[in-house]
């Protein structure tokens, strides 16, 4: 393992965040205006899940478990990444939550990553299964 990438896993390590489903949404969107192809983040069981909801709906490539820290890869089509923009839809301070209904009734060119009461999800898998719950983030 090369010295900067031990260091980088190290550092990983020692930051605390408020919001950590947050912070590795921002940082994949970080990622893709750079350019860069993959990201690494602490591993949680909620991130895990986004990062599994995300490869589900093929945004990401692939994901890496090692020890405390993931690995997601980015999926790329044409020599750019898929990946357009996220925004954060539910915060610490102000969870947003929808129903089935509008879940059904929005119409947008966004996937929502919605927490549900059966794991974490994208909006069209909440449809199949017709349940709502907070709604994590706008994945464009």
């Amino acid at each position: 393992m090369k010295k900067t990438h031990a260091k980088k896993i190290e550092s990983l390590k020692t930051i605390v965040v408020n919001y950590p489903v947050g912070d590795f949404l921002i940082r994949l969107k970080n990622a893709r205006l750079a350019n860069r192809k993959s990201v690494m983040v602490r591993k949680t069981k909620i991130i895990k899940s986004v990062a599994e909801a995300l490869k589900r709906e093929g945004f990401v490539r692939d994901i890496e478990d090692a020890d405390d820290i993931l690995t997601v890869h980015l999926a790329i089509a044409a020599k750019e990444i898929i990946l357009l923009d996220i925004k954060l839809v539910s915060r610490p301070g102000l969870r947003t939550y929808k129903s089935i209904d509008e879940i059904e009734s929005y119409r947008g060119p966004e996937t929502m990553i919605i927490s549900t009461s059966k794991g974490v999800m994208s909006d069209s898998e909440a449809k199949k299964m017709r349940v709502g719950g907070e709604v994590i983030a706008l994945i464009l």
